[in-house]
């Protein structure tokens, strides 16, 4: 049986656009997307003018139905409207996975996933507009962990153990990071992939291979086949 193309690809930030065009180009089967998705559902569909002087509408959806998404929320979604879905699938074949989702790969690999991060421009944005205080990891999503054997990992941000250039820390603490180190420490994942940093590293941790991808149209890598 032919193994399923499946990719990860780092923060979209709603162009989803580019998304779309490498769908188109890799046809992947299954696409992974490690937050930062762009989920402000009261934009969508809304008529703008781009940099070029061109009407443009932003749409939100995935063209090749004949490919899965699943993805986790970064620190930029609207997390209310998020909290209130009624179905984690929000377009045909595109699923939003809730922080300690399961789900198995053609494979056999348990993917966990862990969505997340602290915003450190929170100061230039709006209480539930375009930030909202869900965006961190809380206690009751580790509390709410399954008792599962997990191979991979994919979240927003990282563990602090991971060796991962992070311009955020200038910016203070964020306790999502001390989760996704429970995380690891619980499940000792042999695979964990994240996006968040907007700059593309990888590395090797006890065991764990991790990927810290770019994000949409960025000259570095921000996507990786698994």
């Amino acid at each position: 049986m032919k193994n399923k193309k499946i990719i990860v690809v780092g923060d979209i930030h709603g162009n989803f656009g580019l998304l779309n065009r490498l769908i188109s180009e890799l046809r992947p089967e299954i696409v992974l997307q490690c937050g930062d998705w762009g989920w402000f559902p009261k934009e969508f569909n809304k008529t703008y003018i781009d940099e070029f002087g061109r009407r443009k509408t932003w749409k939100a959806e995935i063209k090749n139905k004949d490919t899965q998404v699943y993805w986790v929320d970064g620190n930029h979604e609207d997390h209310w409207d998020l909290r209130d879905l009624k179905s984690n699938e929000v377009f045909p074949n595109v699923f939003y996975m809730k922080r300690g989702s399961v789900m198995m790969l053609p494979d056999g690999r348990n993917v966990l996933f862990m969505g997340g991060a602290y915003s450190i421009d929170k100061k230039y944005r709006t209480l539930g507009r375009d930030w909202f205080p869900e965006e961190t990891i809380s206690q009751r999503d580790i509390d709410n962990l399954p008792d599962v054997h997990v191979d991979m990992v994919i979240s927003h941000t990282a563990p602090y153990e991971f060796n991962i250039v992070d311009y955020h820390e200038a910016y203070g603490h964020d306790p999502s990071r001390d989760a996704l180190t429970y995380i690891l420490e619980k499940y000792k994942p042999k695979r964990w992939l994240c996006g968040h940093m907007h700059k593309y590293q990888h590395g090797f941790y006890e065991g764990c291979i991790w990927t810290c991808l770019s994000y949409a149209g960025h000259s570095d890598r921000w996507w990786v086949e698994i």
